[in-house]
């Protein structure tokens, strides 16, 4: 076939693909942008114990590019979504992106769904001047050195996740506190934000336990926690080690003694490890769609969602794929450019409001100033399968929340 041919078929958006009937994706369809759409790389792990949040970070993105394109694109330049499997390995993702890139021709990156990723795709990105917007939690790409003009991050950071919950959590739950973390930078860092937090409020930690991130056997971790008497355990890990962590937690009985708190619950953990091992825990969320409520944009979002998956209801890092793509767009959309330093200029000072309230960039590190939810998981009195958790209390859009310019290193 023609390469104009290639063309003319992979107009086509990002299409999904699974091994049976309402399989979620599997693989990324090798999309090849025509010579005027506007190209925006998307490189997450959508094989690997994140794919399940990953998937959902592509079927997000995809609806910000619907939306773009359905009011007339750029110009009536339309958006393509260009996803590709990093395979949450930080060598791998940096290939990929450099094949966006350099291949590719992407406008700009968003993506990512692990600390070392993003810094790796975050690398090759302001090497290449290109505009990179992460969409995973993250202290340190937003600061010095990893941080350049070219790096926006429209995630949480864990000094705010961590600090939201743990200003909740240790007044209310106990002093005495064990952590038991995935061993890289996620994990880290969560337990980090916990310290500084929890420094303050007097807390005690009785046992600081990280084990490789995929860890399936907790057994021999959990007897050193309850033998540590904690009130609180912080369970600072991700995705599917999450939801297996959670559940031999509670089936050791480790709920009968201590209060289970988690930096960031997450919609697709609870969903995947059921009602009952979850019972109680609290936690924190960027996005979770019972907002709908109360936030207009949440409902125009869900509806969206709903729309285009079979009535489901989006997940909270699926929320974030959203968001980072929708946000870009906006900038070429206000800048009337895709051009990088216009785009650049235009996102510093974006106010928006995408799917959860009111959101801004700070200008000396780029990061997404945004709310903080506090939820808790329960097991009775569910209005459907979806009515997964009760929110607690939110934190408002606080820029004061954040780690400082100064202490990232930003002059």
């Amino acid at each position: 076939m023609s390469e104009l041919g290639n063309r003319a078929l992979t107009r086509r958006r990002v299409l999904i693909t699974g091994a049976a009937a309402g399989a979620a994706l599997c693989s990324p369809a090798i999309v090849r942008a025509a010579d005027n759409d506007i190209r925006i790389g998307f490189p997450v792990p959508l094989t690997g114990p994140y794919g399940t949040e990953a998937q959902d970070q592509v079927r997000c993105a995809q609806l910000a590019v619907d939306q773009f394109n359905a009011a007339g694109g750029l110009g009536g330049r339309k958006a393509v979504l260009l996803s590709r499997d990093d395979k949450l390995k930080p060598g791998e993702a940096a290939t990929r992106a450099i094949e966006l890139i350099e291949k590719d021709h992407a406008d700009v990156i968003v993506g990512s769904l692990s600390a070392s990723v993003q810094l790796a795709v975050n690398n090759v990105c302001k090497q290449r001047r290109v505009l990179y917007n992460s969409i995973s939690q993250s202290d340190q790409i937003t600061a010095m050195p990893d941080w350049s003009p070219y790096t926006f991050h429209e995630a949480l950071t864990p000094h705010v996740t961590a600090g939201a919950v743990g200003r909740y959590a240790f007044p209310r739950f106990g002093k005495r506190v064990a952590f038991l973390s995935a061993d890289y930078a996620y994990g880290h860092e969560m337990v980090a934000g916990f310290r500084a937090v929890g420094a303050p409020l007097g807390i005690d930690v009785v046992a600081d336990i990280s084990v490789p991130l995929g860890t399936t056997d907790f057994s021999t971790v959990l007897p050193r926690i309850a033998a540590a008497k904690p009130d609180i355990l912080c369970i600072c890990n991700f995705g599917r080690d999450q939801h297996v962590s959670i559940k031999q937690a509670t089936d050791f009985g480790i709920k009968r003694t201590s209060r289970i708190v988690v930096p960031v619950l997450l919609y697709t953990a609870r969903v995947a490890g059921g009602a009952t091992a979850f019972d109680g825990v609290i936690g924190g969320t960027s996005y979770y769609w019972g907002i709908e409520k109360t936030v207009p944009s949440a409902k125009a979002f869900n509806d969206r969602y709903r729309a285009a998956n079979g009535g489901r209801v989006p997940s909270d890092y699926g929320a974030l794929g959203y968001g980072g793509v929708y946000a870009v767009l906006k900038a070429m959309k206000e800048a009337g450019t895709t051009a990088t330093d216009k785009v650049i200029a235009t996102l510093q000072d974006l106010h928006y409001d995408a799917y959860k309230g009111p959101q801004f960039y700070r200008p000396c590190d780029h990061q997404s100033v945004q709310s903080v939810f506090i939820i808790e998981s329960k097991s009775k009195d569910m209005a459907d399968q979806y009515d997964v958790f009760n929110v607690l209390a939110t934190d408002p859009p606080n820029v004061d929340a954040l780690m400082s310019c100064k202490a990232e290193g930003h002059a």
